[in-house]
Protein backbone atom coordinates (compact mmCIF):
# COMPACT_ATOMS: atom_id res chain seq x y z
CA UNK A 1 0.00 0.00 0.00
CA UNK A 2 2.79 2.57 0.64
CA UNK A 3 4.16 1.95 -2.11
CA UNK A 4 1.20 2.49 -4.11
CA UNK A 5 0.73 5.74 -2.42
CA UNK A 6 4.30 6.30 -3.37
CA UNK A 7 3.88 5.64 -6.76
CA UNK A 8 0.89 7.87 -7.42
CA UNK A 9 2.55 11.00 -5.88
CA UNK A 10 5.45 10.80 -8.18
CA UNK A 11 3.36 10.03 -11.28
CA UNK A 12 1.15 12.93 -10.11
CA UNK A 13 4.61 15.12 -9.82
CA UNK A 14 5.47 14.15 -13.25
CA UNK A 15 2.41 15.47 -14.80
CA UNK A 16 2.74 18.99 -12.80
CA UNK A 17 5.91 19.87 -13.46
CA UNK A 18 4.73 20.35 -17.67
CA UNK A 19 1.82 22.56 -16.55
CA UNK A 20 4.16 24.42 -14.33
CA UNK A 21 6.49 24.87 -16.51
CA UNK A 22 4.34 25.76 -20.19
CA UNK A 23 2.56 28.57 -17.27
CA UNK A 24 6.02 29.91 -16.38
CA UNK A 25 6.65 30.44 -20.18
CA UNK A 26 2.92 32.06 -21.33
CA UNK A 27 3.86 34.57 -18.06
CA UNK A 28 7.24 35.65 -19.63
CA UNK A 29 5.47 35.86 -23.08
CA UNK A 30 8.19 33.10 -24.44
CA UNK A 31 6.63 29.94 -25.63
CA UNK A 32 10.09 27.93 -26.23
CA UNK A 33 13.10 27.95 -24.49
CA UNK A 34 16.20 30.00 -25.52
CA UNK A 35 18.99 27.11 -26.37
CA UNK A 36 21.72 29.95 -26.48
CA UNK A 37 20.99 31.02 -23.21
CA UNK A 38 22.28 27.48 -21.72
CA UNK A 39 24.74 26.81 -23.99
CA UNK A 40 27.74 29.21 -22.91
CA UNK A 41 27.34 28.36 -19.07
CA UNK A 42 26.96 24.79 -19.79
CA UNK A 43 30.21 24.78 -22.14
CA UNK A 44 32.27 26.58 -19.20
CA UNK A 45 31.44 23.89 -16.49
CA UNK A 46 32.22 21.30 -18.33
CA UNK A 47 35.45 22.75 -19.38
CA UNK A 48 36.14 23.46 -15.59
CA UNK A 49 35.01 19.51 -14.94
CA UNK A 50 37.38 18.56 -17.62
CA UNK A 51 40.17 20.71 -16.07
CA UNK A 52 39.43 19.46 -12.29
CA UNK A 53 39.75 16.24 -13.41
CA UNK A 54 43.12 16.10 -15.36
CA UNK A 55 44.42 18.16 -12.20
CA UNK A 56 43.38 14.87 -10.09
CA UNK A 57 44.80 12.58 -12.32
CA UNK A 58 47.96 14.43 -12.61
CA UNK A 59 47.97 15.19 -8.67
CA UNK A 60 47.44 11.00 -8.82
CA UNK A 61 50.49 10.53 -11.24
CA UNK A 62 52.78 12.79 -9.47
CA UNK A 63 51.96 10.88 -6.33
CA UNK A 64 52.72 7.64 -7.37
CA UNK A 65 56.03 9.06 -9.40
CA UNK A 66 55.08 7.55 -12.63
CA UNK A 67 56.10 8.11 -15.86
CA UNK A 68 53.31 8.36 -18.30
CA UNK A 69 52.99 9.49 -21.83
CA UNK A 70 49.29 10.98 -22.35
CA UNK A 71 47.80 10.85 -25.91
CA UNK A 72 45.94 13.80 -27.79
CA UNK A 73 42.24 12.58 -25.76
CA UNK A 74 43.71 12.87 -22.14
CA UNK A 75 44.35 8.85 -21.75
CA UNK A 76 48.04 8.11 -20.17
CA UNK A 77 49.61 5.50 -20.58
CA UNK A 78 52.70 3.60 -18.90
CA UNK A 79 54.12 0.58 -19.76
CA UNK A 80 55.82 -1.72 -17.38
CA UNK A 81 56.87 -4.69 -19.53
CA UNK A 82 57.37 -4.63 -22.89
CA UNK A 83 56.02 -7.68 -24.59
CA UNK A 84 57.34 -9.50 -27.77
CA UNK A 85 53.92 -10.35 -29.42
CA UNK A 86 52.10 -8.65 -32.46
CA UNK A 87 50.59 -5.36 -32.44
CA UNK A 88 46.97 -4.81 -31.39
CA UNK A 89 44.68 -4.70 -34.47
CA UNK A 90 41.21 -3.58 -35.05
CA UNK A 91 38.54 -6.69 -35.92
CA UNK A 92 40.72 -8.67 -33.78
CA UNK A 93 40.10 -10.71 -30.63
CA UNK A 94 42.00 -9.97 -27.39
CA UNK A 95 42.15 -11.51 -23.63
CA UNK A 96 43.57 -9.06 -21.35
CA UNK A 97 44.12 -9.68 -17.04
CA UNK A 98 43.13 -6.63 -15.59
CA UNK A 99 42.34 -4.57 -11.88
CA UNK A 100 40.69 -1.81 -12.06
CA UNK A 101 41.32 0.95 -9.74
CA UNK A 102 39.50 4.79 -9.20
CA UNK A 103 42.50 7.63 -8.01
CA UNK A 104 41.46 6.69 -4.39
CA UNK A 105 43.15 3.43 -4.20
CA UNK A 106 39.66 1.18 -4.48
CA UNK A 107 39.51 -1.96 -6.32
CA UNK A 108 36.64 -2.05 -8.17
CA UNK A 109 37.00 -5.17 -10.46
CA UNK A 110 39.41 -7.43 -11.27
CA UNK A 111 40.53 -10.59 -13.68
CA UNK A 112 41.09 -12.73 -10.48
CA UNK A 113 37.19 -12.10 -9.44
CA UNK A 114 35.17 -11.44 -13.03
CA UNK A 115 37.32 -13.40 -15.29
CA UNK A 116 40.08 -12.46 -17.59
CA UNK A 117 38.48 -9.23 -20.35
CA UNK A 118 38.02 -10.66 -23.82
CA UNK A 119 36.30 -8.61 -26.38
CA UNK A 120 37.05 -7.45 -30.15
CA UNK A 121 38.38 -4.66 -30.74
CA UNK A 122 36.47 -1.61 -32.50
CA UNK A 123 33.30 -3.12 -31.75
CA UNK A 124 32.65 -0.87 -28.90
CA UNK A 125 32.38 -3.71 -26.47
CA UNK A 126 34.54 -1.94 -23.79
CA UNK A 127 34.71 1.67 -22.53
CA UNK A 128 36.67 4.01 -25.58
CA UNK A 129 39.56 4.71 -23.31
CA UNK A 130 40.57 1.02 -23.18
CA UNK A 131 40.02 0.48 -27.20
CA UNK A 132 42.05 3.20 -27.46
CA UNK A 133 44.75 2.19 -25.18
CA UNK A 134 44.57 -1.38 -26.25
CA UNK A 135 45.49 -0.75 -30.10
CA UNK A 136 48.71 0.99 -28.21
CA UNK A 137 49.82 -2.33 -27.19
CA UNK A 138 51.25 -5.35 -28.49
CA UNK A 139 50.57 -9.38 -26.80
CA UNK A 140 52.82 -9.49 -23.58
CA UNK A 141 52.88 -5.82 -22.74
CA UNK A 142 52.03 -4.79 -19.07
CA UNK A 143 51.11 -1.40 -18.68
CA UNK A 144 48.97 0.97 -16.02
CA UNK A 145 46.47 3.22 -18.06
CA UNK A 146 44.46 6.09 -16.81
CA UNK A 147 41.53 6.68 -18.55
CA UNK A 148 39.64 9.84 -17.62
CA UNK A 149 35.75 9.79 -17.39
CA UNK A 150 34.89 11.47 -20.73
CA UNK A 151 36.73 7.65 -22.02
CA UNK A 152 35.10 6.15 -19.39
CA UNK A 153 31.82 5.41 -17.68
CA UNK A 154 31.34 9.20 -18.03
CA UNK A 155 28.12 10.98 -15.99
CA UNK A 156 26.25 8.20 -14.88
CA UNK A 157 28.78 5.49 -13.85
CA UNK A 158 28.47 1.92 -14.51
CA UNK A 159 25.86 2.00 -12.14
CA UNK A 160 27.45 -1.03 -10.02
CA UNK A 161 30.46 -0.29 -8.36
CA UNK A 162 31.58 2.58 -10.64
CA UNK A 163 30.19 6.25 -9.23
CA UNK A 164 29.88 8.91 -11.67
CA UNK A 165 32.99 10.85 -13.49
CA UNK A 166 35.21 8.66 -12.14
CA UNK A 167 38.54 8.42 -13.80
CA UNK A 168 39.77 4.74 -13.89
CA UNK A 169 43.06 3.08 -13.13
CA UNK A 170 43.77 -0.44 -15.51
CA UNK A 171 46.44 -2.14 -14.52
CA UNK A 172 46.30 -4.56 -17.57
CA UNK A 173 48.22 -7.41 -19.28
CA UNK A 174 48.18 -8.06 -22.48
CA UNK A 175 47.69 -12.27 -22.85
CA UNK A 176 46.94 -12.82 -25.62
CA UNK A 177 45.05 -11.75 -29.14
CA UNK A 178 43.25 -14.12 -32.10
Amino acid sequence: MHYFLKSQRVLLFLLIIPFFINCQRRESGNSQPDPGKFKEPLIRANKEAVMEESLQIEDFIRRYHLKMETTSTGLRIMKIKEGIGPQAQNGRTVKLSYTVTLLTGDTVYTASEDGPLIFEIGRGQVISGLEEAILLLRVGDRAKIIIPSHLAFGLIGDRKKIHHKASLVYDIEFISMF
